[in-house]
């Protein structure tokens, strides 16, 4: 038996335990979240989100951009707390593991979207500011590049 408190499991059993984590392993195989930038995102002119991110996450220094690493800052300030969130999800869906991937899929968007909002970034040039109307990084007239953080959930059926 397994009894599960707010930051504590408590394990007793043997046989019947070893087999409840088998049959939770069981449905948590075939299972996987991605976030990121899909295809099919683009701006008006036809350019990929995709190509963007990459290009404002690590910079490219020819063209005088410096990078503004929202997504690898995302991955550093929160991915130490993505396996609790796991089992809290799959705890709270009932080990459903579709509805647990989709909580921590939204749950990361969430992240990447608040570092691409409130972020310390290198500031931008002036003419850059007076070309887009605002000196906020990463923030653009169209709001792409933080509208289409999205997930994408893959469970393979057993």
């Amino acid at each position: 038996m397994a009894t599960f408190g707010k930051d504590f499991v408590d394990i007793k059993g043997g046989k019947e335990f070893v087999a409840r984590l088998e049959s939770i392993a069981k449905k948590l195989e075939g299972g996987n979240v991605k976030i990121g930038f899909f295809p099919g995102a683009t701006y008006p002119d036809g350019t990929p989100v995709a190509l963007v991110a990459a290009i404002q996450n690590y910079g490219a220094p020819s063209r005088g951009i410096p990078p503004r690493p929202f997504f690898s800052n995302a991955i550093r300030n929160n991915s130490s707390g993505w396996g609790k969130l796991v089992a809290v999800a799959l705890k709270n869906a009932d080990m459903d593991t579709e509805k647990a991937l989709t909580v921590v899929g939204q749950t990361i968007v969430g992240q990447v979207k608040d570092e691409i909002n409130n972020g310390n970034f290198v500031p931008l040039k002036q003419s850059t500011i007076d070309a887009k109307g605002s000196d906020k990084p990463l923030i653009g007239k169209y709001g792409l590049l933080v509208n289409k953080v999205e997930y994408e959930v893959t469970v393979k059926s057993k």
